[in-house]
């Protein structure tokens, strides 16, 4: 198992695993392959955050970090991380490719400086690698009524003591945010795959 930062030319085959990696877990379909396709010319992408792990010349998983911020309550920006998708192919899913592949990356974003990373995701896996609910820090997710806890919401200090007395609300950065039409179009370039509708799907 190879770690490395993806290279220009593994951006399809990083494309078609996440594709793999997603397609009817969350959703009819998905929309994480092309999260991923757009967020490159975004100017939070992260390059240096970008990496693969690679199997026999093959792409086995992939991960994508942004830059974003939460809002404090005094009105001041605090600038964080966050990363995702994480893409693992099916068949190997749940062989330590993906927990390692975030290990790798989490301990790059601290020595570059990063002081913190956010992600919405299972409490039950990433508590593994240190990650607690937001609320812990007072920190607000704003996809939910005000007020209500998210424990999908999630934070790790990477420098302690970054968020120390910060009360503020966190809101998913424009790039998440997708257009059915768009995702469509997109996803015409890929070879056809049938949409399920499956139990456990989110929408």
């Amino acid at each position: 198992m190879k770690i490395r930062l993806e290279q220009p030319e593994d951006r399809c085959e990083a494309e078609e695993l996440t594709r793999d990696a997603f397609w009817n877990k969350y959703r009819p379909g998905c929309t994480e392959h092309y999260i991923l396709h757009r967020y490159r010319d975004l100017p939070d992408f992260v390059r240096e955050l970008c990496y693969v792990v690679e199997t026999d010349g093959r792409l086995v998983a992939h991960i994508m970090y942004s830059r974003a911020s939460i809002l404090a309550d005094g009105g001041a920006r605090i600038p964080i991380l966050i990363f995702g998708p994480v893409s693992v192919l099916p068949e190997k899913q749940g062989m330590g490719c993906g927990g390692t592949l975030i290990q790798h990356t989490l301990s790059l974003a601290a020595h570059m400086g990063f002081g913190a990373v956010a992600i919405t995701g299972d409490p039950g896996y990433y508590h593994r690698f240190g990650f607690v609910r937001g609320s812990e820090f007072g920190i607000r997710y704003g996809g939910v009524p005000d007020g209500a806890d998210a424990p999908f919401f999630l934070i790790k200090e990477l420098q302690k003591g970054f968020l120390q007395g910060v009360t503020s609300v966190f809101h998913d950065p424009d790039g998440y945010v997708t257009d059915d039409a768009e995702v469509d179009s997109f996803d015409a370039s890929f070879p056809p795959r049938e949409k399920l509708v499956l139990p456990g799907q989110l929408v």
